[in-house]
């Protein structure tokens, strides 16, 4: 992301350039904030009298538009600078900034970098690592992991926990085994964690790490692409519970993330596919020009092409960290990066965990949550067909399993995390491509049309 210290520019506008909800009755203030050098907005406000719709273009602009007793949260156009992969030099980390102010940190990109000792060592503060790991990216990376923690460092010592593999192992139960080791190892608070592995060791390392001596720092290397392009970014921790998915944790950020591009080259294509459901996810809600990119690169992608792989998690960093420095603790933009989760998590719940890959679930997911926009009139065909067709290109389900019901998708949602006061809010697409809602105003009828189109019962 950019630096903070480029100036910003305000202004007040009673009909501005841009398309707004439609409102008969509301009175609206529309406030447009440009940046020249086209830096991420640092302040957003939500109420929950008032919709705010964020677009962006060469410039930022931000709107609110008083919608009536509940928030609507409207969100499209990431600012993100590049529009195809560049020829850098590889060893070189691309540095991505996740800016929250004194918490800020850096996300390093690149080929090679678990072969640069620097970029971790710079970030354990303490003697004392833990390493989290799993017994499939253990025997691969581990190693490679206490060398570059410790060449050249021999004040550090470091010990490992190596976990089951698999979303079903993401518990209390596995959980505690971190916490065994911390304590045996007698770690204390200026001790650092190290997550090495996929979405689920992020998860339990950041929320063990949050919570042992009520917190110490941790690292993200993610492993994974999903990890890499969503996960491992932006200090969402946590566990499963045989109730819902992620119900349990904590909102803490790590101290880096370090993406070393060479973890992708063991990884199974069934997990590559998986995890570009999420790079897909960031096009759909705020990126058009992403999108389209990934169309004509689809094909790349799945041949691990380098610079492909590179370029495409680059830029969805670039756009989750825009929207995390924005919102941190999801209090209304940051749900708009859950596209098709709702859905997504009710099939993981449902059909048991790990059944499904998380992005397979989510691919199905945002299926789901298209055709409910469409079918609310607010996107057109066109970009239900472009949906599916990259999804299918991308191997990825565009269905359910056959065994979930309307009643498991309902039982499962209706204790989603995204629910407020006992109404459920869904993220949406409406309007062109690259535009989004978060909101729990729309056509009950339209969603039960669309959980009975993709159920057998």
């Amino acid at each position: 992301m950019a630096s903070t210290t480029n100036p910003l520019y305000a202004s007040l506008s009673a009909k501005p350039s841009l398309p707004k909800p439609n409102n008969n009755s509301s009175s609206d203030l529309f406030v447009r904030v440009q940046n020249v050098n086209a830096v991420s907005l640092r302040s957003s406000f939500v109420s929950r009298t008032t919709a705010v719709e964020l677009i962006g273009g060469g410039n930022s602009v931000l709107s609110a538009t008083r919608m009536g007793s509940r928030s609507m949260i409207c969100a499209s156009s990431a600012q993100v600078v590049d529009q195809s992969p560049s020829k850098t030099d590889s060893k070189v980390p691309t540095i991505v900034e996740v800016d929250l102010g004194s918490r800020s940190y850096p996300i390093y990109i690149g080929s090679g970098l678990l072969d640069q000792p620097e970029l971790l060592q710079r970030h354990v503060h303490g003697k004392r690592v833990l390493v989290v790991t799993n017994n499939t990216i253990a025997p691969l990376y581990l190693d490679k992991v206490v060398d570059a923690l410790t060449r050249g460092n021999p004040n550090v010592s470091v010990d490992s926990v190596i976990l089951p593999d698999g979303e079903k192992y993401k518990d209390m139960d596995t959980l505690m085994k971190v916490f065994d080791k911390a304590i045996e190892s007698r770690l204390d608070r200026r001790s650092t964690f190290v997550a090495l592995g996929g979405g689920v060791i992020g998860d339990m390392c950041g929320y063990a790490a949050a919570s042992f001596l009520r917190g110490v720092n941790f690292i993200q290397i993610p492993t994974t692409v999903m990890a890499q392009v969503d996960s491992s970014v932006g200090g969402k921790t946590g566990i499963n519970h045989r109730l819902g998915k992620n119900l349990i944790g904590a909102f803490y950020q790590p101290q880096c993330v370090l993406i070393d591009t060479d973890t992708l080259n063991t990884l199974p294509d069934r997990e590559l596919a998986s995890g570009l459901a999420e790079v897909i996810k960031y096009g759909l809600i705020r990126d058009a020009e992403f999108f389209e990119w990934q169309e004509k690169n689809l094909k790349s992608l799945l041949a691990r092409d380098p610079s492909a792989l590179a370029y495409a998690i680059k830029r969805s960093c670039e756009n989750k960290a825009e929207v995390v420095s924005l919102d941190e603790k999801e209090s209304g933009l940051r749900a708009t990066l859950n596209l098709g989760h709702t859905f997504g998590h009710a099939i993981e719940t449902g059909f048991g965990y790990g059944q499904w890959l998380h992005g397979e679930a989510v691919a199905a997911g945002m299926v789901m949550a298209v055709d409910l926009s469409y079918r609310l009139g607010w996107i057109d065909d066109s970009i239900v067909k472009r949906v599916h067709q990259i999804l299918r290109e991308a191997k990825l389900p565009t269905a359910p399993p056959e065994t979930m019901t309307v009643e498991m998708f309902k039982s499962v949602m209706a204790v989603d995390k995204k629910v407020a006061d006992g109404l459920l809010r869904l993220i949406l697409l409406k309007g062109p491509l690259g535009n989004c809602v978060f909101t729990g105003e729309y056509d009950k009828k339209a969603l039960d049309e669309t959980l009975h189109a993709f159920c057998k019962s």
